[in-house]
C-alpha cells in the first residue's frame, strides 16, 4: 500500500479540512512554527502514537469542537482479503473504497479526555439506507436472520459473513451510495480493519530535536527499523520457533499441574497454562554503534550522529533496489540539514532523492534552509503560509508561490554565473561533472562543473526550486545557453527541432546532439568490466544500460543481480564515468564529441 495524501482536521493549528497530496517524495517549506512538523507527527500518531502520542491539547483551541480527525488515503491496495476461511473478498466488493478507488482510512480521536481514545472508520461510497447500511457490524447469525428476511434462495454458504453480505447487497437495486463513514470497530469491519494493517506502510519519523540517550539516539531509531525488517523477513520461521516453545512449556505446565491433581484436586481445577503476552522479538535484539576505542555514536558530535543518518538512508536504498521488503516504508525527517556542513546537506538529499526512487518506498521532509530547499524539485514542494488569519496550503505551485517560496527561504540565483549549461537529466549532469574532473587534470583550462559558479547546469527532465531560480534570472539577463541532448535512435532524433531553434538564435547560445546514443556510450568497456565484474560489448547506436542490465541479471552471483535501467544509467554515470583515464576517454570518443562540447563551453566563459 502507498500513501496518496492525508487528511487533517480539527488538529493543532490544521482547524478546516485540509487536504496534503503526497508523492515518493514530498517537500514541506514555510516559516518557523507555521505546521511543518505538525503534519508529520499527524501520521506518527495515525500509524504509531509512540514518538509523538495524541494529546488532548491537540484538539484545535476554539472551546467548540473537542473531535480530531486525521486520515489517511490509500493506493496500490491489495487485490484480495481473506477474513473468514470460506471466501475470498476485496476492498471493492466489501464496499469499502472512496469515489476515487482509494482507501480512506479515518481516525476521529476524543480529545475531551485526558487520553483521547480514537476510533476507526472507512470513509467509502457505501450503501446507506437503513437494514444495508451496517452489515460490517452484524455477527453471522444475524447477517442469516437478515437474509431470511429478505426471502433470498442465492446458493450460498450461509457460515460465510462475505457471502451473505454480497447477496443481501445484490438483493437491492437502489443502496442509495454515498461517501459515509464505516466502522472498522466491530465485528468484520475490525477483522477487515486488522487484515489491513498488515499491509500498512512502515512508518518512521525521524524529529529534529529528538534526545541522544543510549538507547534512544538518533542512530537508534533507523537500526531499530532494520531490526523490524529483518524481523519481518523470517516472520515464517520465528513463528515456528514461538510454536515449539509453547508447545513445550504448556507440556511441561500440564505435567506441574497432573502432579499438583495428586496432592490437592481442588487447587489443579482452577489452573490453566496461559501465555500473557505475545513474544516481542524486537526487543531482544539491541545494537549499539561504537567506534575503536568503545566510544558509543551518541557522545559524539550531532553532525557525527547525523551522518549516520545519512549513510542509513544510503544503504538502505542499494538494499532496495535487489530485495523488496513486505510492507512499504514511509520516512520522515524533519530538518534533516540539522548539524551539517553544507556539502553533507547536499550528499543527504541526494541520497533521500535516491531513496524516494526506490519501490515501495516514501519519503517526507521539512526544511527552511535555502542551500537544502533550492536542491529540491519544484513539484514535490508543499507550501505552507498564513494569509488573511488563515492558514493555507498548497500542493501545487505556480511561478508566483515560487518566486514567493524563493524569496521567503533566500533561495537566491547567483549572479556570478555567465553560462546555462541545458541537460536532459539528473544522470547526465553527473556524467559531464565527472568528465569535467578527467579533462581538466590534463587542462587546468577545462571548467570543473561541480564546483565553478560561473556555470549552471539544468536537468531539464525535472526542476530543482534552485534551477527554477537561475532559469528565471536567466531570462531577463540573456545569459547564453549551451543544449546537449541525446541522439537516442529515432529517425530523425527527437530533439532535433529543438537543437536547430537554439542554433538560430543570436545570444551565443549553441544546442546539439550526442554523436553516439547518449552517454552510456562514451564510457569504455574495461571500466564497465572493472566496476561491474562482467564484461560487455556495445556499438555506438546500442542501448548501453539495457545491455548491461541483461548481462548482469543472467549472474546469479553477481552483486549488482536484479539491476534495472534506471538504476544502471545512475551507476554508469555517476560511479562509472568517473573512473575513467584521460586516455580511456579519447579512445573511446573517436570523434571527439565530448571535447568539442568543453571546447564550447570554454568559449563562452
Amino acid at each position: 500500500m502507498r500513501l496518496k495524501s492525508i487528511l487533517l482536521k480539527n488538529f493543532r493549528s490544521f482547524k478546516e479540512d485540509t487536504l496534503i497530496s503526497i508523492n515518493d517524495l514530498t517537500v514541506f517549506v514555510g516559516k518557523n512554527d507555521i505546521g511543518k512538523s505538525t503534519i508529520l507527527e499527524a501520521l506518527e500518531i495515525f500509524f504509531n502514537n509512540k514518538i509523538a502520542k495524541i494529546d488532548s491539547n491537540d484538539a484545535t483551541i476554539d472551546g467548540i469542537n473537542t473531535d480530531v480527525r486525521i486520515g489517511c488515503v490509500f493506493d496500490n491496495l491489495p487485490t484480495s482479503l481473506s477474513i473468514d476461511t470460506r471466501s475470498q473478498t476485496s476492498l471493492a466488493e466489501e464496499k469499502l473504497l472512496n469515489g476515487s478507488g482509494d482507501l480512506e482510512i479515518v481516525k476521529i480521536f476524543n480529545c475531551s479526555i485526558k487520553t483521547p481514545s480514537y476510533k476507526t472508520y472507512a470513509n467509502a461510497v457505501h450503501p446507506t439506507i437503513d437494514g444495508y447500511n451496517n452489515l460490517h457490524l452484524l455477527k453471522n447469525d444475524e447477517l442469516k436472520a437478515k437474509y431470511d428476511e429478505l426471502h433470498l434462495t442465492t446458493q450460498i454458504d450461509r457460515r460465510s459473513n462475505v457471502q451473505l453480505r454480497r447477496a443481501i447487497w445484490e438483493s437491492n437495486t437502489n443502496l442509495i451510495e454515498r461517501l459515509s463513514l464505516v466502522s472498522l470497530e466491530e465485528e468484520d469491519g475490525k477483522k477487515i480493519w486488522n487484515k489491513l494493517k498488515d499491509e500498512l506502510p512502515i512508518f518512521a519519523l525521524f524529529q529534529s530535536d529528538r534526545s541522544s540517550k543510549d538507547e534512544d539516539s538518533e542512530v537508534q531509531d533507523p537500526m531499530s527499523l532494520a531490526v523490524d525488517e529483518a524481523i519481518q523477513s523470517v516472520e515464517t520461521e520465528l513463528n515456528e520457533i514461538k510454536r515449539i516453545v509453547q508447545e513445550r512449556v504448556t507440556r511441561v505446565a500440564e505435567r506441574t499441574v497432573q502432579k499438583l491433581n495428586e496432592m490437592n484436586p481442588d487447587l489443579a481445577r482452577e489452573l490453566r497454562p496461559n501465555f500473557k503476552t505475545e513474544p516481542k522479538w524486537s526487543s531482544i535484539f539491541k545494537l549499539s554503534l561504537t567506534d575503536d576505542n568503545q566510544i558509543p555514536i551518541n557522545k559524539r558530535g550531532s553532525g557525527t550522529r547525523r551522518l549516520i543518518l545519512i549513510n542509513f538512508f544510503r544503504a538502505e536504498a542499494e538494499r532496495k533496489q535487489i530485495e523488496q521488503s513486505r510492507n512499504s516504508v514511509i520516512y520522515a525527517i524533519e530538518e534533516p540539514e540539522t548539524s551539517q556542513h553544507p556539502q553533507n546537506q547536499k550528499m543527504l538529499i541526494e541520497a533521500l532523492l535516491e531513496l524516494s526512487q526506490q519501490a515501495n518506498c516514501q519519503v517526507l521532509l521539512t526544511t527552511h534552509v535555502p542551500g537544502l530547499a533550492g536542491l529540491l524539485p519544484v513539484e514535490h514542494i508543499r507550501y505552507l503560509k498564513i494569509q488573511d488569519g488563515n492558514k493555507l496550503l498548497f500542493n501545487t505551485c505556480n511561478e508566483e508561490l515560487l518566486k514567493e517560496i524563493a524569496s521567503q527561504l533566500g533561495v537566491l540565483p547567483d549572479r556570478r554565473i555567465q553560462l546555462i549549461v541545458c541537460v536532459e537529466g539528473p544522470n547526465d549532469v553527473k556524467f559531464l561533472e565527472n568528465i569535467s574532473e578527467i579533462l581538466h587534470s590534463t587542462n587546468d583550462q577545462i571548467p570543473l562543473l561541480k564546483t565553478d559558479p560561473r556555470i549552471a547546469i539544468l536537468p531539464l527532465g525535472g526542476t530543482t526550486l534552485k534551477q527554477w531560480v537561475v532559469n528565471h534570472y536567466s531570462r531577463n539577463i540573456g545569459l547564453p545557453e549551451i543544449h546537449i541532448y541525446d541522439r537516442d535512435e529515432q529517425t530523425p532524433p527527437r530533439y532535433q527541432t529543438t537543437v536547430d531553434q537554439v542554433n538560430a538564435r543570436v545570444d551565443n547560445s549553441w544546442a546539439t546532439l550526442t554523436g553516439k546514443r547518449e552517454f552510456e556510450n562514451y564510457i569504455h568497456p574495461t571500466v564497465i568490466q572493472a566496476f561491474f565484474g562482467i564484461g560487455i560489448t556495445f556499438s555506438p547506436t546500442d542501448d548501453v544500460a539495457s545491455i548491461l542490465c541483461t548481462a548482469v541479471n543472467a549472474d546469479a552471483e553477481n552483486p549488482f543481480n536484479l539491476l534495472g535501467d534506471n538504476r544502471a544509467k545512475r551507476l554508469l554515470c555517476d560511479d562509472c564515468s568517473k573512473l575513467m583515464t584521460y586516455e580511456q576517454l579519447n579512445e573511446i570518443d573517436t570523434d571527439s564529441d565530448v571535447n568539442t562540447l568543453f571546447e564550447k563551453i570554454c568559449e563562452r566563459l
